[in-house]
């Protein structure tokens, strides 16, 4: 499959990239910088924001799947953050319909449904939207963009609600939410190998022994994590915001420090 990696020199596109072309996949990169030096994948430097762009992309490549993990990953205003998940995902779902390309993998966020307090218990892909920041709203509204195509056009949109993707755990949170470096590559491959998911959504985390949510909707789709958090516990030393950080799905980012005006 030639897969286009949107986001490709990003922290998990760095990883993904080469993990997919260890399976098989070709792998088109496309970021807004330039590719690694001595990349063996062909590369495109070019907003994800920018229709013409991306439009320009796929009338030069044959792009039979769309991997798509831009985005800024920190708490910006509102308006950027629309900008830098919804608008990058119009584009590339326009792109998609006019060339026929009926599967993306998006990376999402844990911060969907980052409000959702943990005495709710495990959480299911059922958990209703309910962001922890303007960063978990972005990410809501692509999920709803990416339903709506599915819904409009068949495409068939796997949506990954990532935890924490680190070499290792960092936090108590962490031992939770960890997803490997090999747990990411196995997830996007089966988001792009799962026959016909429709529109699908899975918890983008390893099989922690003290996992927060529920594993089930990714193995339905063939996503099988292999590594666990708990070989490094450990490690982890406790931290005085631990409490904070369990008391919400979302973890730091429901904390007050994150509060501030919508367009500020």
């Amino acid at each position: 499959m030639r897969v286009l990696v949107a986001g490709a020199a990003g922290s998990l596109g760095r990883v993904v990239t080469v993990g997919l072309a260890e399976v098989g996949h070709e792998v088109v990169g496309l970021d807004l910088v330039p590719g690694p030096e001595g990349s063996p994948f062909a590369w495109h430097e070019a907003d994800c924001a920018d229709p013409d762009a991306v439009a320009a992309v796929f009338a030069e490549e044959r792009i039979d799947a769309v991997v798509h993990l831009a985005g800024a990953p920190e708490e910006l205003a509102l308006p950027d953050e629309l900008t830098s998940h919804v608008v990058t995902t119009a584009a590339l779902l326009d792109a998609m319909v006019a060339h026929d390309v009926t599967r993306i993998v998006y990376a999402s966020s844990n911060h969907a449904v980052g409000r959702t307090p943990r005495t709710d218990g495990e959480l299911t892909e059922r958990a209703l939207p309910r962001p922890d920041t303007y960063y978990g709203v972005a990410k809501v509204a692509a999920e709803a963009l990416l339903h709506l195509f599915a819904d409009r056009h068949g495409i068939d949109a796997v949506v990954c609600r990532i935890g924490s993707f680190l070499e290792e755990p960092t936090s108590l949170r962490g031992l939770s939410t960890w997803l490997s470096h090999a747990d990411g590559v196995r997830m996007v491959e089966a988001g792009l190998t799962a026959p016909a998911p429709g529109f699908a959504i899975l918890h983008g985390i390893s099989a922690n022994t003290r996992a927060w949510w529920d594993l089930e909707p990714g193995r339905r789709l063939g996503y099988e994590p292999q590594d666990d958090a708990e070989v490094f516990a450990d490690r982890i030393e406790p931290g005085p915001d631990d409490a904070a950080e369990a008391e919400f799905v979302g973890g730091p980012f429901a904390t007050a420090r994150f509060h501030r005006p919508a367009l500020g």
